[in-house]
């Protein structure tokens, strides 16, 4: 008999649904807008972020740029690989097929190769989850990892539920499993990622695993009370309201971008050329005196929509700084 993952389909879910797939249908435009590239490139790093800093690394979102962009950051060189692993794992998410189990031991291999003996293998030990108050979940014994894989891929192979459910019913089952010996939640949430984003094309530009970090104790506690219940529903539920409130932001966000991509940013990126320049440089292109005016009207946005970059980045105020167009 085939394994079927437990789960309920309750009205509030079906109510969630509902109303992310109406929403989805509003973000659909940006897709082929002008903000398109932008919006996309801050998802990624607010996804990378996100994702490493729930597993407890702390770069955040300018020293992640950092990294991607192959600049020197003061990190503990774990976090950097962290980082580093992830960032090639997102940059070839197109090359997965998420109903592939053998994609799924390549991507590990691409997250943990530099960091893990046995990354790309199932692993061949007891691990435990561990929370606050200790051990929150024991994993089923290595020996059975590779059947309950198979089972759950065979599941989502055949499985005509939504994928909002499926996607993260499989998120659920993967973590409970516990198939490797490290990175399983960053290997959950990115599997889920690809389902999402394989459905519908503007998940490219929602960062899920950003909205989670925020309602990260959310995350834990979804798990264990699915993990006590025997059933994942109380982990889709979390899921998809996590999933509804990266869509509001975003459309917060798209509409702000909209807002202050103002005349003063268009002369501002007008003059920058792909050198760095001083902001003194950049007053006298413009052909401006008053340097808090530049500041406010220019400087500030172009940096806020991450248009333009910083020369030195850990010391924003240093009187040597510099910046240009960041580099898409």
């Amino acid at each position: 008999m085939k394994y079927t993952p437990p789960f309920t389909l309750t009205d509030d879910i079906i109510d969630l649904i509902t109303c992310i797939s109406l929403e989805l249908g509003k973000l659909d435009y940006l897709q082929h807008s002008p903000q398109a590239v932008h919006l996309r490139k801050i998802s990624q790093i607010k996804t990378i972020t996100g994702t490493l800093q729930i597993e407890g690394n702390t770069l955040n979102e300018q020293q992640i740029t950092a990294v991607l962009e192959g600049k020197s950051v003061i990190a503990p060189m774990r976090e950097i690989s962290e980082a580093q692993g992830a960032i090639l794992l997102y940059g070839q998410a197109d090359k997965f097929d998420y109903l592939n189990p053998q994609h799924l031991l390549q991507a590990h291999q691409l997250l943990m190769g530099n960091m893990l003996n046995r990354a790309g293998l199932y692993r061949n030990k007891a691990v435990g989850v561990y929370g606050a108050d200790g051990v929150s979940h024991v994993a089923p014994p290595a020996d059975r990892v590779s059947g309950l894989m198979s089972e759950l891929f065979d599941w989502l192979n055949n499985t005509t539920t939504h994928p909002l459910i499926s996607s993260s019913v499989f998120h659920y089952e993967f973590e409970f499993i516990h198939p490797f010996e490290d990175g399983n939640g960053r290997m959950g949430r990115f599997w889920q990622y690809l389902m999402l984003n394989r459905w519908n094309p503007v998940f490219s530009l929602i960062p899920v695993e950003n909205m989670i970090k925020s309602k990260q104790q959310g995350y834990y506690d979804a798990l264990q009370q699915s993990g006590a219940s025997g059933e994942s529903t109380l982990f889709i539920r979390y899921l998809c309201e996590t999933i509804l409130s990266a869509i509001s932001s975003l459309q917060i966000q798209s509409d702000q971008v909209g807002d202050q991509d103002s005349d003063q940013v268009k002369k501002l990126l007008d003059v920058l050329a792909d050198g760095w320049l001083s902001s003194n440089e950049i007053m006298q292109l413009l052909g401006l005196s008053h340097k808090p005016t530049f500041r406010k009207n220019y400087l500030a946005p172009a940096l806020k929509l991450q248009y333009i970059e910083m020369q030195y980045p850990d010391s924003p105020r240093s009187p040597k700084q510099k910046y240009r167009k960041r580099l898409v």
